[in-house]
C-alpha cells in the first residue's frame, strides 16, 4: 500500500530541491516572446514544451492556428480518483520598458513582461504539473496541465477551442488556476463584462455653424455621462456570494491586495470609457466620433440585463449605433466558496508553507477560469501579486513564485487523495 505521508514528504522536498532549476525555467520563458497583439506565443510554448519534454511528459500541442499552440500534458495514477487540471496562459500584454523580455533577476524579483499576468503563473502550475507526474504511481485519479494562447484577447483560440475540440480531457473535476490574485487570496468569482463600440454619426458642419449639425464628439461624451449613471448600481448576490464578501476577513484582504475600495467595487457595476476618438480640425464640428468602452457586472445580472440597459440608454442618441466584441463580452462566474478546494488549498499555504491563511475573494478582471465555471466545474486562482502586471516595472518576487508551485503541488496532491478516499 502507498505510504502517501511519505510521497508527500518527497514531492515537497523534490520541490525545494530544484529551485534552481524552477527559477531557470521561469527566466527562459519570460525572455521568450510572446506578446498579444501579435499573439504568437511559439517561441514561450517551445520552452514548456522542452521542460516536459525532458522529464518525459510528452506535452501534446492543440492548435487552430499555427502562431497560436496550447499545451496539453496529462499524468495518470495507478488508481481511479478525480481529474484536477491546471490552466494558465502564455501570452502577455506588449512590453512597454527596457526590461521586455529580459528576465532579469535583481534583488529577490524577476523581471520581464508577464512575469505577473501570468507567466509566473503559469510556469508555476507546469513545475506543480512535473512534480507530480514524478510520483504518478502514488497518485489516485490523474492530473492535466493546460497553458494556452489567446487569453489575452478573449481565449477564443485558446481554452475555448480546448473546450470545443477536447472537451472532457480538460474540463476535469476542479480547475487551479495562478493568475496575478496575491498569495493572501483564493478568487472563487469573477465579474462579467459587456465591451461595446458605440459609432455615433452626425453631418457635421463648420465650427462657427453650430446650428446646422450636432457634434459627434459632444453627443459621445453625453452617452459615456449616460453610462456613468450605470456605474456604482448593486445588484443583489447569491446567498454565498453576499455571505462570503461580508466576511470581514474578505474585506480586508480585497483593500489589502486590490488596493482600499476594492471591497466595494467586488460588488457594483463598473464603466470604464476606455478610448474615445472623433474629429478632424479644431475649426470643424466633428461628424464622427468613435467610443471603445465596457461594463463589469457582478452576480445579480446578466448579459441580457445589462445589454438592455445599454441599448435603453442609447436609444436616446439615433446618431449612434452599437456592435458588441463577443470575445469580450461575457456573464459573470461563480465556484462555491465552500468547495473543499479552498480549505485544502488554504491549509497547505498556512500549515506547510507558513503565510497567513488566505481568503476567498472576487477577481476585478477577468482570466480562463470562467470556462471551467460556465461548465459547472469549480475553478480558483492563487498566484503572485498582481500589483506590477501591465506595468513598467513587472515583476514578480522569487520568494512568490516558488510559494505558488508549492502551494499548487500540495494543494493538488491533498485534493486527489481526498477525493481517492471519497
Amino acid at each position: 500500500m502507498t505510504d502517501l505521508a511519505a510521497e508527500r514528504r518527497s514531492l515537497l522536498a523534490h520541490l525545494r530541491d530544484t529551485e534552481a532549476e524552477q527559477i531557470a525555467l521561469l527566466q527562459a520563458f519570460l525572455r521568450a516572446p510572446s506578446a498579444n497583439p501579435p499573439g504568437d506565443t511559439r517561441p514561450a510554448a517551445a520552452v514548456l514544451e522542452r521542460f516536459l519534454a525532458e522529464r518525459g511528459l510528452a506535452p501534446r500541442i492543440h492548435a487552430a492556428r499555427p502562431e497560436l499552440p496550447n499545451i496539453v500534458a496529462t499524468c495518470a495514477g495507478t488508481r481511479p480518483g478525480g481529474h484536477l487540471v491546471f490552466n494558465g496562459h502564455m501570452d502577455v500584454f506588449p512590453p512597454n520598458d527596457a526590461n521586455g523580455w529580459s528576465g532579469e533577476l535583481r534583488d529577490g524579483r524577476l523581471y520581464g513582461r508577464g512575469a505577473a499576468d501570468m507567466k509566473a503563473g503559469t510556469a508555476a502550475s507546469t513545475i506543480a504539473f512535473a512534480a507530480l507526474a514524478r510520483i504518478a504511481p502514488a497518485l489516485a485519479g490523474r492530473v492535466t496541465l493546460t497553458a494556452v494562447s489567446d487569453e489575452e484577447t478573449g481565449g477564443r483560440w485558446g481554452t475555448r477551442y480546448l473546450f470545443e475540440t477536447l472537451g472532457e480531457t480538460v474540463k476535469g473535476d476542479v480547475c487551479l488556476n495562478g493568475e496575478p490574485s496575491g498569495i493572501n487570496n483564493i478568487r472563487f468569482m469573477e465579474k462579467g463584462t459587456l465591451r461595446m463600440t458605440v459609432a455615433v454619426r452626425t453631418k457635421g458642419a463648420h465650427g462657427g455653424y453650430p446650428h446646422l449639425s450636432p457634434s459627434a464628439i459632444k453627443l459621445a461624451c453625453a452617452i459615456v455621462t449616460a453610462f456613468e449613471g450605470l456605474h456604482g448600481f448593486q445588484p443583489a448576490l447569491p446567498e454565498a456570494v453576499a455571505r462570503a464578501l461580508a466576511d470581514p476577513a474578505v474585506i480586508a484582504a480585497h483593500d489589502a491586495g486590490l488596493g482600499q475600495g476594492a471591497s466595494a467595487v467586488v460588488r457594483q457595476v463598473v464603466f470604464n470609457a476606455g478610448v474615445i476618438a472623433g474629429g478632424s480640425k479644431v475649426n470643424v464640428l466633428p461628424d464622427r466620433c468613435t467610443l471603445h468602452c465596457e461594463f463589469r457586472y457582478p452576480f445579480g445580472l446578466d448579459r441580457a440585463a445589462m445589454e438592455a440597459n445599454v441599448r435603453r440608454i442609447l436609444a436616446r442618441f439615433p446618431e449612434a449605433s452599437l456592435a458588441i466584441d463577443e470575445d469580450h463580452s461575457y456573464p459573470p462566474s461563480f465556484a462555491d466558496p465552500a468547495d473543499p478546494m479552498v480549505a485544502i488549498l488554504a491549509d497547505v499555504v498556512e500549515r506547510d508553507l507558513g503565510k497567513p491563511r488566505p481568503v476567498p475573494c472576487c477577481s476585478l478582471g477577468g482570466s480562463d477560469s470562467r470556462y471551467w465555471r460556465w461548465a459547472g466545474v469549480p475553478a480558483f486562482l492563487y498566484g503572485p501579486s498582481p500589483v506590477t502586471m501591465g506595468q513598467a516595472d513587472e515583476h514578480v518576487t522569487v520568494e512568490e513564485f516558488l510559494h505558488v508551485a508549492k502551494a499548487h503541488a500540495l494543494a493538488a496532491f491533498d485534493w486527489l487523495a481526498a477525493r481517492a478516499a471519497a
